[in-house]
């Protein structure tokens, strides 16, 4: 099975990161669904979605919780109970989840294409990235900016927050591997810790 890389974030706070490179069928070996999750598995038609749904509850096994401690809100915001924080994401070979006994958490991989040029004025004030003249330098640093304001939505967990007028991210170099970012809405403004790594052609970004 495909462990690809966990990260100790705090002694509290763990980061598990899966590289899917198995069959439907290996990855229902050795894990148990819930009534509800058969059923959501079962009405996946892509088999990507369907590899990445069981390969997030192997990375629910490693860290010693099943598919049935998993509970979803209206907002498809997935929980746990006890005082535990989880965050979840899946983009194309690669599933990741950010665990936690002490904060709230967010995570999000993306995979690093150039259509992100075409989308950044919808998502971050474009001409702040306009002085970077290497287009791989700036795929990547945008890449950066979308997962670390999906990771900060995903904490907020509701609607109605937009990535351009309430989640803003603290310019950073490539080389700190970290960076802030705060939600502001409705009057009130949260601050989050932000870390990045690249790998494969991959972005994976996680906050807490």
């Amino acid at each position: 099975m495909a462990l690809y890389k966990t990260l100790t974030v705090t002694p509290a706070t763990k980061v598990l990161i899966w590289k899917i490179e198995e069959t439907i069928d290996e990855l229902k070996a050795g894990i148990t669904l819930t009534e509800n999750s058969e059923s959501r598995l079962n009405s996946m038609k892509s088999e990507i979605h369907k590899k990445g749904f069981l390969s997030i509850r192997h990375l629910l096994k490693e860290i010693g919780l099943t598919d049935a401690d998993l509970q979803y809100d209206e907002f498809g915001k997935p929980h746990l109970d006890k005082g535990r924080f989880i965050s979840i994401t899946h983009s194309f070979g690669f599933t990741a989840i950010i665990f936690s006994y002490e904060s709230v958490v967010g995570i999000d991989i993306e995979k690093q294409r150039e259509k992100i040029l075409k989308i950044a004025h919808k998502f971050t004030p474009i001409e702040e990235y306009n002085t970077i003249a290497n287009v791989d330098a700036k795929i990547s640093k945008l890449t950066i900016v979308w997962g670390a304001k999906e990771s900060l939505y995903k904490i907020y967990g509701k609607k109605k927050l937009l990535f351009l007028h309430h989640i803003y991210i603290k310019d950073f170099s490539f080389a700190d591997g970290k960076t802030s970012g705060d939600i502001r809405f409705n009057g009130e403004e949260n601050s989050y810790l932000i870390e990045f790594l690249e790998f494969e052609g991959f972005t994976c970004v996680f906050a807490y």
